[in-house]
């Protein structure tokens, strides 16, 4: 029965193929997209286990504190909008959607961690519209079509125009 190996897998598993063909590490690392140190790591792992020990490396990190289901109900809560969850207006900002996975599953993540979640389950930021809700539109273009040219400045009128303050007349 084979195993589907993760993307990280794969690069590992390629690139002890290619260090197995003598390559250097330089020409690895370019070749799968890590730096260099990261494939002298797996170059002793590859020493001292060869290409199974790579493969059974962890991906690395540590394991999400969310899972699946987790992040299904925040993808729904989300898009009921922040009233439906108790906040003063519709508007989601990470210090909102932080205060709500605190709320409901009791993780405190940074705002820079909110962001990241958000943009792995494929939302992005939005800027809103700066109108007030109270606008009028008709009232706004009839002050900018009547009181504001009123209240624009006119230069004097005067009979002999000069561009110089220093010609004779």
């Amino acid at each position: 029965m084979a195993v589907k190996m993760s993307e990280a897998q794969r690069k590992r598993v390629r690139a002890g193929r290619m260090l197995l063909a003598h390559k250097r590490p330089a020409e690895v690392a370019a070749a799968v997209g890590v730096a260099r140190q990261t494939v002298y790591t797996w170059k002793r792992v590859l020493d001292e286990g060869g290409i199974d020990a790579l493969r059974a490396m962890s991906d690395g990190g540590r394991p999400g504190q969310l899972d699946a289901g987790d992040f299904n109900w925040l993808g729904t809560a989300l898009r009921q909008g922040a009233r439906a969850h108790g906040f003063g207006t519709d508007l989601w900002t990470l210090k909102r959607v932080g205060a709500l996975i605190k709320r409901q599953f009791g993780i405190k993540y940074s705002d820079v961690h909110v962001w990241r979640i958000l943009g792995g389950m494929g939302f992005s930021s939005q800027k809103p519209e700066r109108r007030a809700i109270e606008r009028d539109d008709q009232a706004v273009q009839t002050w900018k079509r009547k009181t504001w040219p009123a209240l624009k400045k006119k230069p004097p009128k005067s009979e002999e125009s000069s561009s110089s303050s220093t010609s004779r007349g």
